[in-house]
């Protein structure tokens, strides 16, 4: 995996308000920031993918989690 392609897996899914857009933008940008210090740190390996693996899954429960709550509380 390479730095664009960490980049693509953290980026974009777009929301219907500024806030939401806020909030989806602050977590991939943090996750983004995690996976390319990650990928810069760790050495080639399973564990290496296992854990940029489980934090694209954090990312896409935690846009979920966004996503899912109703339109008044963000």
């Amino acid at each position: 995996m390479n730095a664009a392609e960490i980049i693509n897996r953290f980026t974009l899914h777009p929301a219907d308000t500024a806030e939401r857009r806020q909030a989806h933008e602050d977590v991939r940008s943090g996750c983004l920031e995690l996976a390319l210090m990650l990928h810069a740190e760790l050495p080639a390996g399973a564990e290496k993918q296992a854990a940029m693996f489980r934090l694209e899954e954090v990312m896409f429960w935690a846009d979920a989690a966004l996503a899912r709550q109703p339109k008044e509380t963000l």
